[in-house]
Formats: structure tokens, sequence, C-alpha cells
């Protein structure tokens, strides 16, 4: 299936993109297929299994509020964050739920949305399966989906087709194919252009210039957006780890030392560091954000992009349009030949494909050229590999907002590493994204969205 700027960034809400995102999404899809066979009007009941890591930390990453506001008609890109706990409130109180926004049913969270703790379905870690029944409590339709990262979803059939080596169907033709970074490098030396270039030409197949435009910007006004939010908002995170938010602390105190930039050179890293914390903060706190290309990082790209648009000198509209097409050409990449879901690789499918994005993307947005862009998304992801999801208490929080730091300003380093050399280097990308892909499939389950293992286990969540 051909993928667009727009399946790696899209607008959604926290805490995570595969949790919470992608059951929105599922739901969705589920009510949409109610309607095709014409029996939406007959459910008198809904029931919805999590499994594997859905079930472990889906309590944590909001997953039950998630297959609740979807099974309502919301869109993950339209809900309003502020209205999500009144909705959810309304459901226990009365025991019913609005399906699609146009029927009551009987809906009883404890009962009807139940945590399958140790249990797995077949095709992906992170299995629901939906059934809805009549009056009489016969099944009028089933179906299973997996969430498989970044809020990409998959039927069971569809599942099925992509683990024998195909992908879902498309007729949909790009202009610039490429399956790989030799393919795509190869794709701009033969017609003279950059990654950017490239892949907006794609997107021009989707959408006219004026359209594509308009899209890239709301992207970033959201990232931007999300960001001052993180900054002026106090207090703690939901979710029981006493997470006191630092974002709101961190801006006054670099806003009212403007001088302290004269001191210290490293000052600017502070600015990437307060980006990135306030992001993931709001995104914490089931707040507006976008997929980059998952919400557990998706911090890293917005707090590299604003150092961009807010330190480097020359920074302007086509550059944030070329970061973002920039950017998704790398992860189109990981989705394609390994995963950026952190319940099949761990966190090095997440920050580390982020950093990965990030890095090559501010690469050419200093002027890099090609090589440079694919020797700066290698190193972001050479110093990633092993990466372990391990949450404390299933919470987006810990280690998760700091990783975003540590991504952000490792992707900075990692470009101007590249921007130093000719892009001539010993580990090709596409090596490193293989090796991610094995290092993942090696990795034990305790370490990949679980909560089992790492720091949730050896940090007592309180």
């Amino acid at each position: 299936m051909p993928l667009s700027i727009f399946d790696l960034y899209k607008v959604g809400i926290g805490p995570s993109s595969s949790h919470t995102v992608g059951p929105v999404v599922a739901a969705n899809r589920f009510l949409d297929e109610l309607r095709s066979r014409d029996v939406l009007q007959c459910v008198a009941s809904v029931h919805v299994g999590l499994f594997g890591s859905l079930a472990m930390t889906g309590k944590g990453h909001a997953t039950d509020v998630a297959v609740m506001i979807g099974l309502m008609g919301e869109k993950p890109d339209l809900v309003d964050p502020d209205k999500v706990p009144l909705y959810i409130e309304e459901i226990k109180r009365t025991g019913q739920l609005n399906l699609a926004g146009e029927q009551m049913i009987s809906f009883d969270p404890e009962k009807d949305l139940p945590f399958n703790f140790g249990e797995s379905l077949p095709k992906h870690p992170n299995g629901m399966h939906f059934k809805a029944y009549d009056a009489a409590g016969i099944i009028v339709y089933d179906n299973i989906f997996y969430s498989v990262g970044g809020g990409f979803v998959l039927s069971d059939e569809e599942a099925g087709e992509a683990g024998k080596g195909s992908t879902v169907k498309s007729t949909h033709v790009l202009p610039n194919q490429f399956n790989n970074a030799v393919e795509l490098l190869e794709v701009c030396e033969g017609q003279g252009k950059t990654i950017a270039e490239i892949v907006l030409e794609n997107e021009l197949t989707w959408c006219d210039q004026e359209t594509l435009e308009s899209r890239l910007w709301n992207i970033w006004q959201v990232m931007d957006n999300c960001i001052k939010r993180g900054c002026h908002e106090v207090g703690e995170l939901p979710g029981g780890l006493n997470v006191k938010r630092r974002a709101n602390e961190l801006f006054e105190e670099l806003k009212n030392s403007p001088e302290a930039s004269f001191k210290d050179q490293l000052t600017v890293m502070d600015w990437v560091n307060l980006f990135a914390i306030a992001v993931n903060e709001e995104n914490a706190a089931g707040g507006r954000v976008v997929t980059a290309p998952t919400n557990g990082a998706a911090g890293v790209i917005p707090a590299v992009l604003a150092y961009y648009d807010r330190f480097v000198h020359g920074s302007n509209k086509q550059g944030i349009y070329d970061f973002l097409a920039t950017s998704a050409a790398i992860g189109m990449l990981y989705k394609k030949n390994a995963s950026i879901s952190a319940a099949e690789v761990g966190c090095q499918g997440e920050i580390g494909v982020a950093c990965s994005m990030a890095a090559g993307a501010l690469c050419a947005v200093m002027g890099g050229t090609n090589l440079q862009i694919e020797n700066a998304a290698e190193i972001g992801m050479e110093h990633n590999l092993g990466l372990t999801c391990d949450p404390i208490g299933g919470l987006v929080q810990v280690p998760c907002i700091e990783r975003n730091t540590m991504g952000a300003v490792k992707a900075i380093n990692a470009a101007r590493l590249a921007l130093r050399g000719d892009g001539q280097h010993h580990v090709s990308l596409d090596s490193v994204i293989e090796t991610m892909r094995q290092t993942g499939a090696d990795m034990q389950d305790k370490y990949k969205e679980t909560s089992q293992g790492g720091l949730a286990v050896n940090v007592v969540a309180c």
C-alpha cells in the first residue's frame, strides 16, 4: 500500500498512538462495517476484548477509553480531549453508550471491555476482538483488529495478508516508488531531486499543491500549539505516578533569563529539551498531539523542527514542508521494512525511529546532500538499537517523557555529524533498519510495552 506523509503524521489524542489512537480507529472501522452490512440498527450491545500489550498496559494508555469514544463515533483528530472524561463518566453512570452517535446500547465497561491479561491474538501483540450482539444475545457481526503502531490499524484479514509478505491492496500508483533507502537514493539521483522533492511530488497524486501545503502547515501548527500548551500547563500528570509537569517551570526560567545564552553556549539544548517535554506532557495528559511517527515519541520531531524554526538562520515555510517530507520518507522505510510499534520491537521502534527521521530531516533543511541525509538517519537509529520499552505503571510518562528529550538532542547531533562528512559511511540506513528489526524480534516480550521488565519492575509505581 502506498504511504503518504499524512499516514506517518496524524493528528490524534494521547497518550499512545498504538494503544489510544489505534483503538479509536479500530472502533470507527467496526462501526463502518456494521453500517456496510446494514446491521447497525440491530445492535443492542457490544463486547470488545483487549489482548497482548493492549491488555498489559491498556489501563495506563487509556485503551478502554479509546475504544469507548471510538464506538461513540468520535474521530482521533476531531474529538475534544476536554470532553472525553465527561463521555466516560456518563457511560459508567448510565450503563449505556451512544453507538455511532445514533442509538443507545447497553454497555458496562467492566463486563463488556475486558483486559485479557496474558492472552494474545496470533498476528500482532496489539489485538482487539469486537463483537456486536442483537437483543436476543446473538452475534450479528464480529471482527478482529490489530493496532500495529503509529495509529495504523489492520483487520484480521489484512494482518493475515501482511504476514504472508503482501500488503493491503491498493490501486493508487505513485510516480516515485521506493521500498528501501537504496531505491530512494537511486530515484533521487536519476531525477536530480532531493528526497523532499520526490516525496512531495508523490503527494500531489492525492491532492493539489495548495491543499498539500495547507495540510503540511496544519501538521506543524498542531505540533507548535502542543508545545505552547505544554509550556503553560501546571500540576501533576494523571495516572497515579504523581509525576509533576516540568515544562512550565523550565519555560519560565528560560524566558526570564535570555542572557543565559551568552554565558552558556548549550542553552539552546535546554530549549530543545523544553519543546520535547512540553509535547510529551501534553500527550501523557491525553491532549492533542501528532503521531510522529507515534505518540510515545511525539516530542522528538516537533522539538527538532521547533529548533529549526526558532534557532536556525534562514529557516522558512518551505523548510518546514521539506522537513516533514524528508522525515516522512525515512519513516516510511521503517514502516515498510521493520516496525514503528514498541509492542513489536521495543522503544527503538518509536524513539529510535523518530530520532532517525528528525536527524535526516534536519540535515536536509540545513543543506545536506541526499547521501548526508541518509547518513544522518542511519546515525540516529544506530545509537538507539536495543532500546527497550518498559513504562512504569503502564503509563507513557517514565521514562517516556525524558526519553523524547534524549531522542531530540541525539537527532540534532546526528545531523551535525553527517553534515561534517561527505555522506560516505560504513553502515547503511537499510542495514541499520534490518538490524533494528532483528533486534526487536530477539527482544523478550517483557521489554516490549508490557511493563513486565526493566524500569517497570525495578521502580515502584506509587
